[in-house]
């Protein structure tokens, strides 16, 4: 069973990911990230690469977050250093790959985001050495509102870990799961091998059919797993970790349209080059016995299915419980009874993105109370403002917004 194997393989650090990914949303202000990036320098740069390495945002939940940083004060370069380095990796995708693919690649992954970020962050600030940084600093927090008292952090980070991130995530790591499972029974064993002496051919194969699809960076983890059993070069599956969870055709259109054509070239330039060049370093200049623990759990699963340990096995089934429990909650949910106008919100895609499209539309002048509905696609907006000015706060938060009738 390719897919419990899987799950049960994942679980334990998928879990400890997300507990981790709630402390540092509890725990870690936001307004810190945008106090020390003000500057088109390497200092800025360096700091926004660092911040974003951890951070558990997908390439959606990142977009906001970016233009929200944007907005109260980072440069341009450091902005796109956040992007570049925070959908490539977090505490949950590092843990997972870990747990999977081996310490090699846990550890060369938040190296390669780190580095790329820096190169395409500091490629910008070149170019637009004269970027001050856009609007004053803001103290709000991001107009977040968290519990006082230690126990009551504590509380809100576990339901942010293992309640928000999962219903954030939670389809895109079962699609990933599904993919991988389906990667495993239905290609054949030597796909990927008949290219084995063609490297290179491999990777940029990789990256042509994942740098315009979706994919997040722990739910990217069993794909690769699965195409390295078939055959894949360890560069080549690289190139998936990278490309996929930093590119994608909604993030591509935001960034151009927010930050300009220029630095979306640079953004994409710096992501291809980063892929291929580590990827290469990994099929041509380290040895391929430090990327043999995927194909030796493999072989130890297949000998020895039965002797799954229990507590993994607690961990996979405690792991299904919750998302069971995000799903059973995203089809449940209803929109409170609307009283105001309603908004269609097209572009939403993660609790970071509803709690961005709040914060716009609170800022209006005129709206008095706002009610996002993250499963609908839709905003319950009361107050005198006029439909312009609320069709233009959450255009210029990086989505579109129609009135609906």
């Amino acid at each position: 069973m390719p897919l419990f194997s899987l799950t049960c393989e994942m679980a334990p650090y998928l879990l400890l990911g997300f507990l981790l990914a709630g402390l540092l949303h509890v725990f870690v202000p936001r307004k810190i990230y945008s106090l020390y990036l003000s500057k088109n320098n390497f200092r800025s740069v360096m700091l926004s690469a660092l911040f974003g390495v951890p951070l558990p945002l997908c390439s959606c939940g990142v977009i906001p977050t970016a233009m929200s940083m944007r907005k109260e004060g980072a440069s341009k370069a450091a902005t796109v250093a956040f992007l570049i380095s925070t959908p490539q990796t977090g505490v949950d995708s590092i843990a997972a790959t870990a747990s999977l693919l081996g310490i090699p690649f846990a550890v060369i992954r938040p190296v390669a985001a780190f580095v790329t970020a820096i190169f395409g962050g500091m490629a910008v600030g070149t170019l637009e050495k004269n970027d001050p940084g856009t609007a004053q600093n803001n103290t709000d927090d991001n107009c977040r509102t968290l519990p006082r008292g230690f126990f009551a952090k504590c509380r809100e980070a576990l339901k942010y870990g293992f309640y928000d991130m999962i219903r954030d995530i939670g389809k895109n790591l079962v699609i990933g799961l599904l993919i991988a499972g389906a990667i495993a029974v239905f290609l054949p064993d030597d796909f990927f091998s008949l290219f084995a002496d063609k490297p290179l051919l491999n990777m940029l194969l990789v990256l042509l059919l994942s740098a315009p699809m979706y994919l997040c960076a722990t739910g990217s983890v069993p794909i690769a797993a699965a195409l390295m059993l078939k055959g894949l070069t360890p560069g080549a599956a690289f190139v998936l970790l990278m490309a996929g969870p930093a590119t994608n055709m909604a993030s591509i259109m935001v960034i151009g349209k927010v930050l300009g054509r220029r630095t979306l070239i640079i953004y994409m330039a710096a992501i291809i080059a980063g892929a291929l060049g580590f990827g290469t370093v990994m099929d041509y200049l380290l040895p391929h016995e430090w990327f043999s623990t995927i194909r030796n759990a493999h072989i130890a699963a297949c000998c020895h299915a039965a002797e799954i340990p229990m507590w993994k096995t607690l961990c996979a089934y405690l792991l299904l419980a919750l998302l069971a429990a995000a799903f059973m909650a995203n089809y449940t949910h209803k929109s409170k009874n609307k009283m105001g106008k309603v908004y269609k919100i097209k572009g939403m895609s993660c609790s970071h993105c509803k709690a961005n499209v709040e914060k716009a539309l609170a800022a209006v002048e005129g709206v008095t109370s706002v009610t996002v509905d993250l499963q609908s696609g839709t905003a319950d907006v009361q107050g005198e403002a006029a439909a312009e000015k609320i069709i233009e706060a959450v255009t210029a938060a990086g989505y579109s917004c129609t009135l609906l009738e």
